[in-house]
């Protein structure tokens, strides 16, 4: 029995490790608008690091105010020139707190006031919506084998992998499309990133609930006939698998997506079993045991 394979070096286009595919890429000639991109790429980044970005964003803005109310004053029960009080009477007057003990004066503090409050019902208004919208975006907890193999299945070698819904709900007609790139050289001499399309013998399940095993018979018609380990690598074999379906809790569409490279694609090997009936009748998941692959008993010709 064998373990899962460590991870390859080959460059991916959709990292495993969740990293934004753009972040593989060095692109030459383009230049990023943050503003234009800023709701994207809000939503694209992890909840610690927006948080991060509100807090840092939050504590900037009570520092301006309160630099300008202990530089100009005007500020009832404030010591001239403290920053701290006016640091805090800011905090208080964005978070329309007001305690009482200070209070605008001058019509220099009640115009700052003016401005923060402003200042404050749109960030608000603006952060509001950001969380409200990256809070309620369905996210699927689908996970894939780590590995892909290459068996006879009824006679035919099939490429096979592992899909499973962690969460145990239902998955509306769950849809998977498997695409190949691999690098080609055309008759003038252009190297190319050429896709195709891998058919699966079922590619769509009404109900996807627990696990799911992708086939994909490598027949004479199939990209992969004739395929070797060998020249898989040589050609810089990648394997996208995406999925998507309507979540039966959300009632949204949800999508998942994976790659293999070549050296993840294990030949004459099966995956062990993971699904069994427990004396009482229910169906027992073993995903300690999902990852996990076996060879080929002696009876089952490998492929070559």
């Amino acid at each position: 029995m064998t373990e899962p394979a460590s991870r390859s070096p080959v460059p991916r286009l959709f990292p495993r490790d969740g990293t934004p595919a753009w972040r593989n890429l060095e692109i030459v000639g383009w230049k990023p608008s943050f503003i234009r991109d800023f709701y994207y790429l809000v939503l694209a980044v992890p909840w610690p690091v927006l948080l991060l970005c509100f807090a840092g964003a939050y504590l900037l803005v009570n520092t301006f105010f309160g630099v300008l109310y202990a530089l100009f004053g005007g500020v009832a029960n404030m010591p001239p020139g403290s920053f701290t009080d006016g640091f805090f009477f800011s905090v208080e007057t964005m978070g329309t707190i007001g305690y009482g003990e200070m209070s605008p004066q001058s019509r220099f503090a009640h115009v700052l006031v003016t401005a923060e409050s402003m200042t404050s019902l749109l960030g608000l208004a603006v952060v509001t919506g950001l969380v409200f919208a990256k809070f309620s975006r369905p996210r699927a907890r689908v996970i894939f084998s780590d590995v892909a193999v290459i068996a006879p299945r009824n006679g035919v070698p099939t490429l096979m992998f592992r899909v499973a819904n962690e969460r145990a709900n239902h998955i509306v007609e769950a849809q998977l499309r498997v695409t190949m790139l691999a690098w080609e050289t055309t008759l003038e001499g252009d190297r190319l990133r050429k896709m195709s399309d891998l058919l699966l013998t079922r590619n769509q399940s009404s109900a996807f609930i627990l696990s799911w095993t992708a086939l994909h018979p490598i027949t004479p018609d199939s990209p992969l006939s004739g395929s070797t380990p060998e020249s898989l690598a040589s050609a810089g074999v990648e394997i996208l698998v995406t999925l998507t379906g309507l979540d039966g809790t959300l009632s949204q569409v949800i999508h998942a997506r994976h790659s293999y490279v070549a050296e993840e694609i294990r030949w004459n090997e099966r995956f062990a079993d993971i699904i069994e009936v427990a004396p009482d009748g229910k169906r027992r998941v073993h995903y300690d045991r999902f990852h996990r692959t076996e060879p080929l008993p002696p009876r089952l010709p490998p492929v070559t």
